[in-house]
C-alpha cells in the first residue's frame, strides 16, 4: 500500500534520514582503506543497485506479467531480507569489476544496522509492516482498530542493539572481516524467531511455501 499525502512526507523525510545517516557513518569507516574515490564510488553504487534489486525479487517472481510489463518494478512491495543479501553481491560485483581485493564488509556493517533501524521508523510511521493482534500493553492501533505487535520498534531495537556491539567488536577487532556475515545471521535468526509474531498471508495453503514466503517478505 502506497502511503497518502498525509503521511508521505514525513515517512520521505525518515527515510531520507535513514540514507544520509548511512552514507555519513560508512564515509567515517571507510575511511583507513587504502580505496580511491573511483572504488569507493562504484562499491557504494554496487551495494545500492544490489539491495534495490534484492529487495525486489519475491515481488518480481510472485508477478511474471508486472515485471515483464515493468509495473512491478515501480509497485510498492520491497523485503529487507532480500535487499541486505542483494546489497553484498552487488558490492562483491562491484569489487571484482573495480579488481579490489580487501574485505570491505566490517565497514559497512554499523552503517546498515544504523539505517535499517531508522527506516523501521519510517514504516512504523505509516503504519505497514506491523505484527499480529496482541493484548500486550505496548500494543499500538494501526488501521484496524486492533491494538497490535510494534515489530517495527522491535526490529528498530534489535538494530540499534546490532549496531552498537557491532561497533565495539569492530574496536576491538575481533572477528575481523567476518562482522557483515555475523550481523546477516544475528538478523535471520531474529527474523526466524519472530515470525510468530508476524501476520500470515494467505499463499499456498499454508503449505511450506507460505512459511517460506512469509519469512523472506517485509
Amino acid at each position: 500500500m502506497l502511503p497518502n499525502l498525509a503521511v508521505g512526507v514525513p515517512y520521505a523525510l525518515i527515510m531520507l534520514v535513514a540514507v544520509f545517516v548511512s552514507w555519513f557513518l560508512n564515509r567515517k569507516m571507510q575511511q583507513g582503506l587504502p580505496l580511491g574515490r573511483r572504488e569507493r564510488l562504484g562499491i557504494a553504487l554496487g551495494a545500492f543497485c544490489g539491495s534495490m534489486i534484492g529487495a525486489k525479487i519475491p515481488y518480481l517472481l510472485a508477478d511474471w506479467e508486472g515485471m515483464l510489463s515493468g509495473r512491478a518494478w515501480f509497485a510498492d512491495g520491497k523485503t529487507i531480507l532480500f535487499g541486505m543479501v542483494g546489497g553484498y553481491f552487488g558490492v562483491e560485483i562491484a569489487k571484482a569489476i573495480l579488481e579490489v581485493r580487501i574485505k570491505t564488509g566490517d565497514s559497512f556493517v554499523v552503517p546498515v544496522a544504523v539505517g535499517i533501524a531508522i527506516g523501521r521508523l519510517a514504516c512504523f510511521q505509516v503504519g505497514c509492516c506491523y505484527g499480529t493482534p496482541t493484548d500486550l500493553p505496548w500494543g499500538v492501533v494501526f488501521h484496524d482498530n486492533l491494538p497490535r505487535h510494534p515489530t517495527q520498534l522491535y526490529e528498530t531495537v534489535f538494530h540499534l542493539v546490532a549496531a552498537a556491539i557491532l561497533w565495539e567488536l569492530r574496536r576491538r577487532q575481533l572477528f575481523r572481516g567476518q562482522l557483515i556475515k555475523l550481523y546477516f545471521l544475528a538478523y535471520f535468526a531474529y527474523r526466524f524467531a519472530t515470525e510468530w509474531i508476524r501476520p500470515e498471508p494467505r499463499f499456498c495453503g499454508g503449505t511450506l511455501l507460505g512459511t517460506v514466503r512469509r519469512f523472506v517478505v517485509g
